[in-house]
This record gives C-alpha cells, sequence and structure tokens, in this order.
C-alpha cells in the first residue's frame, strides 16, 4: 500500500483512498498522488487483486481507517473496476464520498472487447482506449507489474453497481471506448448529492488522460465542497446563479 502525504507543517485536509483499475498498478497514480497531496490531502493506494472480490478491497480500506492516520473527510476515489468496487462499497464501509472515474458498468457495451476473456486486446488498441498522455502511456509501457490486456477481463458479477447514496462524484471521458459515456450519464444523472461531468475527448484512464490536470483541479473542488457539507454546496458559481 503506498502513501503520499500533505506538505510538512500544512494540517491534512483529508484522506483520499485510490483503488486502482484492471491490470494496474500504484505507479500509474503516481502523478495524481503528488497533486492530491499538494493540496494537503493524504493520499493511500490500494492495488486491487485480480479476482476484484469486495471484500479484500473492504479489508484494506477497514485497516487504513483503523490505523490512525487517515484524517476525515475520508473519500474513495477508484478507476475503472476500481470506481465500480468504490460504487459497491462506498455506503457501507467508513468513508465520506466516492469518485467514481472512467468507471467500469457491467452492463456497458463497449467498443471494445472487454466483455470476453478470450478476446484479448492488442497492446496498441489497449493503449489506445486507455490514454492519449505520452507520459501516462509510458508508465504503463514500462511498469513490469503491469498486466496487459487487462481490459479484456469479464466483469464479476459482484460489480452490479448502484449509484451510492453518499457525496458523488463521477467524471468520465466523453470519447470512452470501454464504457460509453452516454450509459454513466444514464446512470447516475440526476441523483441526489451526486455531480456528474464529462471530459471532452477524454479516454478510459480519466485520471491519467491529456486533461488530467483539469480532471485533477475538478476532484479538489469536489473534495473542498464535501468540507463544507454532503450536500456539496458551491464554492464557485456563476453570479446570479
Amino acid at each position: 500500500m503506498s502513501t503520499w502525504v500533505e506538505p510538512a507543517g500544512i494540517l491534512a485536509r483529508g484522506t483520499v483512498i485510490v483503488l486502482t483499475g484492471r491490470g494496474e498498478t500504484a505507479s500509474a497514480y503516481q502523478r495524481f498522488a503528488r497533486r492530491i497531496s499538494a493540496d494537503a490531502y493524504r493520499v493511500r493506494i490500494v492495488e486491487v487483486d485480480e479476482s476484484l472480490a469486495p471484500e479484500s478491497t473492504r479489508a484494506a480500506i477497514d485497516e487504513i481507517v483503523a490505523g490512525g492516520d487517515a484524517p476525515e473527510p475520508r473519500i474513495l476515489v477508484g478507476s475503472d473496476t476500481g470506481a465500480a468496487l468504490a460504487a459497491t462499497l462506498v455506503d457501507d464501509v467508513p468513508v465520506d464520498a466516492a469518485v467514481l472515474a472512467g468507471i467500469a458498468l457491467p452492463t456497458a457495451s463497449a467498443a471494445v472487447p472487454v466483455a470476453a476473456a478470450e478476446t484479448a486486446l492488442s497492446w496498441d488498441d489497449e493503449i489506445e482506449a486507455r490514454s492519449a498522455c505520452p507520459a501516462h502511456r509510458k508508465v504503463l509501457t514500462t511498469d513490469e507489474r503491469f498486466r496487459r490486456g487487462a481490459l479484456s477481463v469479464p466483469l464479476t458479477p459482484d460489480l452490479s453497481v448502484v449509484p451510492p447514496s453518499k457525496p458523488t462524484l463521477v467524471i468520465h471521458g466523453t470519447d470512452d471506448p470501454v464504457t460509453p459515456a452516454d450509459q454513466v450519464v444514464g446512470a447516475f444523472s440526476g441523483r441526489p448529492r451526486t455531480r456528474v461531468r464529462t471530459v471532452v475527448g477524454g479516454r478510459h484512464d480519466i485520471l491519467n488522460d491529456v486533461s488530467h490536470r483539469s480532471v485533477a483541479a475538478t476532484i479538489v473542488l469536489f473534495l473542498e465542497s464535501l468540507k463544507l457539507g454532503a450536500d456539496l454546496p458551491d464554492i464557485v458559481r456563476v453570479p446570479g446563479a
């Protein structure tokens, strides 16, 4: 489990627990963790096991909270199946909110063959589906522990995602070929205490795509709103709105 802490001399504003997606290791989220921790949120990265079992992920979250160094509010941030796990678990674990980034929906009709284990993506197809960011592509390509072809692994029935009741930010790329954006918008829009944001041209690894700075800024705005209340009051607004 990897940890990034707030800058020295600054009081931590909360804890962000990142759940990785299919094939990923903590290496994929170092840039994200550095950026969020620089804004004084403590970041813990949980490498989700390949079984995608909610029980083992729940145990990891409980361990972080029980350790005594996870200041509130506590937020689950998940990508791909990590986002599906976050949505599955958030209402039942000791956290306050969730960020679902590039969520893998079990019902998604994807343009890439994620539903059939026997149909493996080529590496070129997988990297195209994941991200257009050259830096992130290099991270994935050089990570010896990254499991190529993971997007072809079928989703477990345990990940039958029900929109959470706790405050939730859903952020998704409009050009995500793994989980079509219209399915995500349709599943989460209009839900209480839920904000849905789409990233123009974004692909599946939306935390690590070319718009990663804007995505991180959107997440920080959500975190700061959460600190004001579970109804997510706006901090920055259009005059007269």
